[in-house]
């Protein structure tokens, strides 16, 4: 490991170049002008925007369904409406900045965003609010891929970790504050407010349209056929995991053959599928999904444990969640920083070690104090902040410009897919475990997502095992 720090170290000063396989050098275009601090910081507070959008509007749904009428599995549309279009939305607008300039993406991202908050603000019946979220989700897609492609594309890679850190402690803020302001929005104003509270985004634009770097128009086909393959199989896969039924995961499995072979074949795919041959990007897609599995199943449990067991309202249970979320947020500096001097290797395993205890002690602790819920999110959220700064990083380090941005994009895909089957499992096993006590049920859950943690942990170490081999073999 002495070796990989030096060799990083040197690469980042100049004296040494890594292969193009393993550090690309092309990364980074020197010849377009970016204000970082500027872009970054704006960055951080739109992707706070965009993530709290998603979470204030999980404790409004009790109220949502009485003010609608609605029943529970028409309720949940809700929310699997706005995760279905957002995963497939930030895959697209990935793929789409390796041909049309991520100003110009972004600012049509956010005005779509910006427009279906203002529907969704006047919105009287399901239908109306139903087609807001999903317009919403469209919007909201461009900022998270295209944030990281900026910093992977735009800032050196001696700076690339800080930059990387402070647009992933917008979302752990935004994590933390949309239950709290969800719930005081809600309370006191309705849940129709929270459209306008995410309006605000809009007054952003002018900023991004200064201080983005203005890029051409590359030449290039856009496959829309493999976009639409792909979002239909996104879709069959997030569909089966909301009702299990067999109908659709066949027709979801015909679908994804299909894909794939559409994909070998076409000369510029909507996905490159070399990407799914390259072993070390898979192994930084699974601890990606097994990292963004435990956070979500944490943010789904944490609330019911909170409200079942120790009786907490909304806000409560959002103020108890917001300390861990400011944490992470202000942690994410350092971290940033850990990684821009000794690269991303140590900020892994910190970040493993880290969701690896808390996942211990929710499983023995979670039932006995919301104390313990609000000290051991702390941990939990700090190790989320560095694994996810550290793996996105990492997928900017190991692929090549032009291929950026689709890898981020399914990396982001592929994050939430993982967020949306923890939270589907963590249901399951709650329902399996009916009629047990709070503590047994809880503590066979939290021990499931700490078995996983270690899997992930195993594969981190056969990633760094072969990234020192390659490392070893380009200083001789």
């Amino acid at each position: 490991m002495q070796n990989y720090f030096l060799h990083t170290k040197n690469e980042r000063l100049g004296v040494v170049k890594m292969p193009s396989t393993f550090l690309p050098t092309a990364n980074n275009d020197s010849r377009v002008p970016i204000q970082e601090n500027k872009i970054v910081y704006l960055w951080g507070l739109t992707t706070w925007f965009v993530v709290m959008n998603t979470t204030m509007f999980n404790v409004a749904l009790p109220s949502i369904l009485t003010d609608l009428s609605l029943s529970s599995s028409t309720a949940a549309w809700i929310v699997s409406g706005y995760s279905i279009a957002f995963a497939i939305s930030t895959l697209t607008f990935s793929r789409l900045s390796d041909y049309l300039p991520i100003s110009r993406l972004l600012l049509g991202g956010l005005t779509v965003l910006g427009l279906a908050s203002l529907l969704g603000f006047f919105s009287t019946n399901f239908i109306v609010l139903l087609s807001s979220r999903i317009l919403q989700a469209i919007g909201a897609g461009a900022v998270p891929g295209l944030g990281m492609i900026v910093a992977g594309r735009f800032i050196p890679l001696a700076r690339r970790g800080k930059a990387m850190a402070i647009i992933a402690s917008g979302a752990s803020l935004g994590f933390g504050l949309g239950p709290v302001i969800g719930g005081i929005v809600t309370q006191y104003l309705g849940w129709n407010f929270l459209f306008a509270v995410t309006l605000l985004v809009v007054l952003l634009i002018p900023f991004f349209n200064v201080l983005m770097p203005k890029e051409e128009v590359k030449k290039g086909q856009f496959d829309l056929v493999g976009a639409v393959l792909t979002a239909v199989s996104v879709t069959g896969i997030l569909l089966y995991l909301s009702t299990f039924s067999y109908s659709i995961l066949f027709i979801t499995i015909i679908l994804s053959v299909v894909w794939w072979i559409y994909l070998n074949k076409k000369d510029v795919p909507f996905i490159q599928p070399d990407l799914f041959k390259h072993g070390q990007y898979l192994k930084l897609l699974l601890i990606g999904f097994l990292a963004f599995f435990l956070n979500f199943s944490n943010l789904f449990l944490m609330p019911i444990i909170l409200s079942h067991v120790f009786n907490k309202e909304p806000v409560e249970v959002g103020m108890i969640i917001f300390p861990g979320a400011i944490l992470a947020m202000l942690a994410g500096q350092v971290i940033g920083r850990l990684i821009d001097r000794y690269g991303t290797p140590p900020v892994t395993f910190f970040g493993q070690f880290f969701l690896i205890i808390a996942a211990c002690l929710f499983a023995y602790l979670s039932t006995i104090s919301p104390y313990y819920i609000l000290t051991t999110y702390m941990f939990a959220s700090i190790g989320f902040a560095a694994l996810n700064t550290s793996i996105s990083n990492e997928v900017t380090r190991i692929l090549h410009r032009d291929k950026i941005g689709a890898g981020m994009g399914i990396l982001q895909l592929i994050q939430f897919v993982g967020g949306a089957i923890g939270v589907t499992i963590s249901g399951i096993l709650i329902t399996a475990q009916d009629g047990f006590p709070a503590a047994v049920m809880y503590r066979n859950i939290y021990l499931v997502i700490f078995a996983l943690m270690i899997f992930a942990s195993i594969v981190y170490v056969f990633y760094f095992k072969k990234l020192k081999m390659e490392v070893e073999k380009a200083v001789q």
